[in-house]
């Protein structure tokens, strides 16, 4: 188990204690966490579960696919350095106190 904690564009965090192999989406979505909508089911096929992972972690996550980065250009909000989908992380139990922001929209 990992705790996550998602942070709303307005501020709101949320923290939930993920089994390990679950997608970030997956955790949010079963979690019912608003600015996440996971549309495609975590095929990576449409970008609605953008979200922005903390600098603490960012580069201990594998690295983006060529999937996930064609996947971000369609993403609705702002794409940052530390811009992913959610769908393609799996949480692992060093992701203990991952903060996860989420955008405006998606």
């Amino acid at each position: 188990m990992a705790k996550i904690t998602y942070v709303s564009f307005e501020g709101t965090e949320t923290s939930v204690d993920l089994p390990e192999g679950w997608s970030l989406m997956q955790g949010a979505t079963m979690n019912g966490i608003d600015g996440i909508e996971g549309e495609c089911g975590g095929s990576c096929g449409c970008a609605t579960c953008h979200c922005y992972i903390d600098d603490g972690f960012a580069d201990q996550l594998e690295p983006i696919s060529e999937a996930e980065e064609g996947m971000l250009e369609f993403a609705e909000s702002e794409r940052k350095p530390n811009s992913r989908l959610g769908c393609q992380i799996k949480v692992t139990a060093a992701m203990d106190g991952m903060v996860v922001h989420l955008p405006e929209a998606q």
